[in-house]
């Protein structure tokens, strides 16, 4: 029986015993922990539950863990208590937007409204309205900002004095966004804050006819370095009123398309609070655009799945409407120009290079076909060196990099990206916003070669977004314009083509329902866990009053969520 007999305590025994000691409490404590979470399980069941899986696509109830996870997934049969009592709406997977912009969102409901203004007269008269209720707004301290002018629906580009055209602007100091945020409308109060003589910059373009006052891509980066920007508090109630807003139209998570190393600290600790509600996956920005910062920033993932900080955001270009985006050959409307480069290709290739050794995936946004090919051309570059041994198409799916907008791309980069699996973030509203100028810029053969694929694209994991506040956040606009190929504002297409334009792109409803949800948890790594209702998954659902399937497609434009629930708790419920 010696087998039987305790070695003598001593100082290597105490420590064994010791740590066997803990061992056993850590399994118990895990195993009072689950049976703890196994027991206050709450189960929620309604007419319907879409789920996302190929085992299990419909059910009727689930059950949630207090962890903010789905424990079980289930059809309650007719008869029993939990099918009579079920909830009289439709669920399904929370939707995410996969190339958002969080705090400008927030930003932007708390500034001038500018979409849809259709003359000079209308961008004075709301930015005067805006005064009048904001008084404290247009100071030096104070700048009133604004989004969405747009030159085409103004007749002209916009100048400095078309502000000072009424009398209560002058003297205030106003900076508004054109609709796709790459120029900048400011007044003449903010052009005497800047040297008398600028000269032009690489990569960006300073408009001088009919007058000073609008900055393109790198030349807003002057204007952006005197701006008075927010404080903390205020960037913590833009946060709380994006999160809110973005709940509203069913969404549970957004891949944040640029955010500085100080907002994504400030993140970390908003995160913690309650008033986070939407799960974040943002993409580094360095305080100087195209740069390499890792000093500056680390990779994190909170525990509870809240923020993720592994991705990176590259610029090649800048956009199709104010002529920005870089093509190959010159614009169709504008032949003394091909747009420009916010970065030239060697250095974008270094850049990427550098951020996917340090462990990030590199999300370069790219409009033009130049653009694309370079973004292309940095990808490939980078996978060759990070797996020097393994097939392009293999690597690509461990880093998964991504071509943010992918809007015009060459068909020679269309089918590398094919080859390789270069995911497209893609915003069908992009598509329906840009159909009416767009053959202008690129020509009907360019158009319809190159510009705005989405069905093509299928293969390759597409993630489906809004690029808020430039779109509406509403996933279900973006849906409908995904399936119809027509304006969720309208409701119709093109002159040419009312009925949908260039429909041979278009999506079917369960693809694009999968792009915002699927698409981006691949392109977010979080496959298995987000855009789907089962067992280890997060919590997160949406309750609609009709099932998507069953709906009139025009139905999706006016679609009202009535609940939204993140990690098992309600945050959202319509009035």
């Amino acid at each position: 029986m010696d087998w039987l007999r305790l070695p003598r305590l001593g100082r290597d025994t105490a420590w064994f015993y010791s740590s066997a000691v803990i061992v056993a409490l850590a399994g118990f404590i895990k195993l009072r922990q689950g049976v703890v979470d196994y027991t206050q399980t709450e189960t929620h069941c309604y007419q319907s539950v879409r789920t996302n899986t190929e085992k299990v696509p419909y059910a009727n109830c689930f059950s949630v863990l207090p962890t903010g996870k789905f424990s079980k997934v289930f059809q309650a049969e007719g008869d029993t208590e939990l099918a009579r009592n079920a909830d009289p709406g439709f669920a399904m997977p929370g939707l995410w937007d996969g190339h958002g912009h969080l705090l400008q969102y927030g930003e932007f409901l708390n500034s001038v409204d500018l979409f849809g203004s259709s003359s000079m007269d209308d961008v004075r008269s709301r930015v005067r309205h805006y005064v009048d209720e904001n008084p404290m707004a247009g100071s030096k301290e104070e700048w009133l900002r604004g989004v969405g002018w747009d030159q085409m629906a103004l007749g002209k580009m916009p100048a400095a004095e078309d502000l000072a055209a009424d009398e209560k602007l002058k003297g205030l100091y106003i900076m508004l966004d054109r609709v796709d945020v790459h120029c900048i409308w400011v007044s003449k109060a903010v052009l005497d804050l800047l040297p008398d003589s600028i000269p032009d910059i690489p990569g960006g373009e300073i408009v001088r006819d009919p007058g000073m006052g609008v900055f393109c891509d790198n030349a807003m980066d002057m204007v952006m370095a005197i701006w008075p920007k927010p404080d903390a508090k205020k960037k913590q109630q833009f946060v709380k009123s994006a999160m809110g807003k973005l709940n509203e139209v069913g969404l549970v998570g957004v891949h944040d398309a640029g955010v500085t190393p100080a907002n994504l600290n400030l993140y970390k600790e908003l995160a913690r609070g309650d008033d986070w509600t939407v799960r974040v996956y943002a993409m580094v920005e360095c305080d100087e655009r195209n740069t390499f910062c890792p000093s500056a920033v680390e990779r994190y993932s909170s525990p509870d799945g809240f923020l993720s900080i592994q991705s990176v955001k590259l610029f090649a270009d800048g956009a199709l409407g104010s002529w920005g985006s870089a093509l190959i050959e010159p614009y169709t409307d504008r032949p003394g120009t091909s747009g420009s480069l916010l970065v030239n290709a060697s250095e974008l290739v270094y850049d990427t290079i550098a951020w996917a050794n340090e462990g990030f995936q590199v999300n370069i946004h790219a409009i033009g076909d130049l653009a694309n090919r370079n973004a292309v051309d940095a990808i490939i570059a980078a996978l060759r060196l990070l797996c020097p041994d393994e097939p392009l198409s293999l690597c690509q799916s461990y880093h998964r990099f991504r071509i943010e907008h992918s809007q015009i791309i060459h068909p020679d980069d269309q089918a590398r990206m094919h080859a390789v699996g270069i995911i497209p973030s893609i915003q069908p509203t992009h598509a329906t916003s840009d159909m009416t100028y767009a053959e202008k810029r690129l020509g009907k053969e360019r158009t319809a070669k190159e510009a705005y694929r989405m069905r093509s694209f299928l293969d390759i994991n597409p993630v489906l977004g809004s690029d808020f506040p430039v779109e509406p956040p509403n996933p279900f606009q973006g849906i409908y314009a995904a399936v119809t190929r027509r304006s969720p504002h309208t409701g119709k297409g093109t002159d040419d083509a009312p009925d949908g334009w260039h429909t041979e792109e278009a999506l079917d409803l369960d693809q694009a329902i999968r792009g915002f949800t699927e698409g981006p948890a691949y392109g977010g790594f979080t496959k298995g866990k987000t855009g789907v209702i089962k067992p280890g998954a997060y919590a997160d659902w949406i309750v609609l009053d009709a099932p998507l399937g069953g709906m009139d497609v025009e139905d999706l434009r006016f679609l009202r969520v009535r609940e939204t629930w993140v990690a098992g708790k309600r945050v959202y419920g319509r009035e």
